[in-house]
C-alpha cells in the first residue's frame, strides 16, 4: 500500500508542477517576443489581402526583431505614418505597434538586451531555412 501512496503523491506533484508551468505569467521578454511576431504576421496578412485598400502598399515595411535596437525607430515610424487612416486593419495594427513600443521603452526597458543596431536588417526579413527531405 505504501508504494501506491508514494506513486499517487508523485503523480500529484508532477501534475501540480505542470499546471503551474502552464499558467505562469509571461515574462516581459516572452510578451514582447510574442507581440512582435503577432504584429509581423498581421502585417504580412494585411499585405497579402486582396480586399484591403491600395494604400496598404505604401505603408513602411513592418518586419520586427526585438533584438535589434532599430526596432524602436521602426515602430515609431510605422505608428506615425499618416496614410491608411481609413483602414480599420491598419489602425488596429498601429495600436498593437504602439503597445509594443510602450512595453519596450517602459516596462521591459531594463530586461531586454539589444544584440545589434543594424537598421537595414529590419528592411529585409530573413527567410526561414529551407528544409531538405
Amino acid at each position: 500500500k505504501l508504494p501506491t501512496m508514494k506513486m499517487l503523491l508523485l503523480l500529484t506533484a508532477l501534475l501540480s508542477a505542470a499546471l503551474l508551468a502552464s499558467t505562469a505569467p509571461p515574462t516581459c521578454y516572452s510578451r514582447v517576443l510574442s507581440l512582435s511576431k503577432e504584429i509581423t504576421e498581421s502585417f504580412k496578412a494585411l499585405q497579402n489581402s486582396k480586399t484591403v485598400d491600395s494604400c496598404v502598399e505604401t505603408l513602411p515595411r513592418l518586419y520586427l526583431d526585438i533584438h535589434n535596437y532599430c526596432v524602436l525607430a521602426k515602430l515609431r515610424d510605422f505608428v506615425a505614418y499618416p496614410g491608411c487612416d481609413r483602414v480599420v486593419e491598419v489602425n488596429e495594427l498601429k495600436e498593437k505597434a504602439r503597445s509594443l513600443y510602450t512595453i519596450l521603452i517602459s516596462y521591459c526597458r531594463r530586461d531586454l538586451v539589444f544584440l545589434t543596431d543594424d537598421c537595414n536588417a529590419l528592411e529585409i526579413p530573413i527567410s526561414p531555412p529551407i528544409e531538405h527531405s
